[in-house]
């Protein structure tokens, strides 16, 4: 094939009718004042797609243009070419020709790194034009770092060898960042930031050391390695987290930073005392994301529009339920977000403080010192606040005070423990607090899981499971063979699982009139018949199934999430 050939991006775009001349003088403009890229600068304007200028430049130089969403890359082929320079040159090998490589490339004008490609891989390459964010996401994808892990535990292993180690001296060196046990955990993370990893867990066996990831919602093994370094791991990561090193028998909880490929992510670390070892969680929390807004979070759009009127109440309490790992803190977050002004004061009590927001003040609970959230609240309300988050409800005094805070003037978030929106004022009651304190203070409780989503780039059609099948004639009645359902196969996109990324599912009970007055009722089953009724064809069942009607997950998913059985 042909060098390529120096293109001039804006004018191309013009040429194919997908920029007006004034946007191209707006965005130059622009690119004279930030030095930004311009291609960047559409984009981010919304003048074209990233999907339509990659397109564009395909038509111009005459080379293919390959979706890499739908496209299954292999492994092999991809790592023919180092990590470093498929980044720096943002190209994958996609497909091998014979006497060429076919070479997907974000700028597939660049002249400089058609020629260092061509030599790097001492084959001719034929060029196809991809999209840069596409072609990352595939990179983090596909140069995973097993083997790495696995080559490092096997180094950190023989360093410590049989003999007796004073452990408080492994990675305490001068040199540190060549320490077998700092490397490993270098590259644990950069390799859990990029398969979006969750938690971290490393949990030492009899004879095995497991480290695990999880994955939208899900564990997957990483590596296993000899249990022998598992004592090097945990005091590493004490160490990086301020825990007392020479306490093995109790439970500690800690946090540290870690830099990933300039991105800053926020650890929190949990270790327990097992049969084999401590066992170690951590929580990565990336801080460079950012907060999604409400609108972000796969809320229906009516349940949205009354979830924020009542946020906008200046007092009362709401609450968001659900069990771990449900997004409930990510909610009430960009709640706060959107109500973040310089016209409210906004406390937060937590443990621990997850996101750092501008302008809003965080209180990190501490029990050592006897910081409860029972004590903390007390104080925040002699700190004449507009609106405060209480990270969760756990016994009976934080829940009156919060609901008390709640009857006198302040708009108080928090989360609670419980399976579904209708039980958690009867949990509530059940806590302790009075029936009219919950009925007069509660305006709304919101419950909510995430699902997982089916892969794009290997959804395909199934028949169901007789199980299923049952399962969602109580929602859909005789109408569940009019519909198609999609599953995904598995493919190098989603590592083989079938699905990639999750969505909300949430159901909303708001407490009106009618229930106020049947939570002041003695009979609980009273108010569960009515809350029942205002919830009919809004549970979390329910817009469970709509999502699978829509083919955005599977049945098996939303039978995982759901919690309402037929009645």
């Amino acid at each position: 094939m042909a060098k390529p050939e120096k293109i001039r991006l804006g004018e191309v775009l013009i040429q194919q009718n997908l920029l007006t001349e004034d946007q191209l003088k707006q965005a130059l403009a622009e690119q004279k004042s930030s030095g930004r890229k311009l291609g960047r600068i559409f984009i981010e304007n919304g003048f074209v797609t990233e999907e339509g200028i990659a397109e564009a430049i395909a038509r111009q130089l005459q080379i293919p243009f390959i979706n890499l969403k739908f496209y299954n890359t292999n492994a092999d082929l991809v790592n023919k070419l180092p990590e470093t320079q498929a980044r720096r040159f943002r190209a994958l090998v996609l497909e091998d020709r014979g006497e060429t490589l076919l070479v997907g490339m974000a700028d597939p004008s660049d002249l400089f790194a058609y020629d260092e490609l061509a030599r790097a891989l001492k084959r001719d390459i034929d060029l196809a034009a991809v999209a840069e964010s596409q072609l990352l996401q595939t990179i983090d994808r596909v140069y995973r770092r097993t083997d790495q892990i696995s080559g490092l535990a096997q180094a950190l292993e023989q360093e410590l060898g049989d003999t007796v180690v004073d452990f408080g001296g492994v990675g305490v060196t001068t040199n540190l960042e060549e320490a077998p046990v700092v490397k490993l955990l270098q590259t644990m993370f950069e390799d859990a930031t990029q398969v979006r990893a969750s938690d971290v867990h490393i949990e030492p066996q009899e004879t095995k050391l497991q480290i695990r990831f999880r994955i939208d919602g899900v564990l997957h093994l990483q590596t296993e390695a000899d249990n022998k370094i598992a004592a090097a791991l945990v005091l590493r990561l004490k160490l990086m987290s301020g825990l007392d090193i020479s306490e093995k028998r109790v439970p500690q909880d800690g946090r540290f930073n870690v830099k990933i490929r300039g991105q800053a992510v926020d650890v929190r670390i949990s270790s327990m005392p097992t049969q084999y070892g401590e066992s170690v969680v951590m929580r990565l929390l990336n801080q460079s994301g950012g907060i999604p807004t409400l609108d972000k979070l796969g809320m229906p759009p009516d349940m949205l529009e009354k979830f924020r009127k009542i946020l906008r109440r200046p007092n009362g309490m709401v609450l968001v339920t659900g069990p771990t790992g449900s997004g409930k803190t990510t909610t009430l977050y960009s709640a706060l977000a959107e109500l973040n002004s310089i016209e409210s004061k906004i406390i937060t009590v937590e443990d621990p403080v997850e996101y750092r927001l501008p302008g809003i003040n965080q209180v990190q609970v501490n029990e050592k010192i006897d910081l409860s959230f029972a004590r903390v609240l007390r104080s925040t309300l002699r700190q004449d606040p507009d609106i405060i988050l209480v990270g969760e409800i756990r016994d009976q005094e934080t829940a009156q005070i919060g609901l008390r805070a709640a009857m006198t003037g302040h708009m108080v978030l928090s989360t609670l423990h419980t399976n579904d929106a209708i039980s958690t004022p009867i949990r509530l009651i059940d806590m302790g607090v009075p029936r009219f304190m919950v009925a007069t203070s509660l305006q709304v409780v919101l419950a909510q899981r995430l699902v997982r989503l089916v892969c794009e780039s290997c959804s395909e059609t199934y028949a169901l499971k007789p199980f299923e099948h049952e399962w969602l004639r109580l929602e859909l009645k005789d109408q569940v063979d009019q519909h198609h359902y999609v599953h995904g196969r598995g493919c190098t996109n989603c590592n083989g699982t079938g699905y990639q990324g999750r969505m909300g599912i949430y159901e909303m009970l708001e407490m009106d009139f009618d229930m106020v007055e049947a939570a002041n009722h003695h009979d609980p089953a009273h108010f569960m018949k009515m809350a029942r009724q205002q919830m009919a064809g809004k549970t979390l069942r329910t817009q469970a199934v709509g999502e699978v009607l829509k083919g955005r997950t599977t049945v098996g998913e939303a039978m995982r999430i759901s919690n309402q059985f037929d009645e």
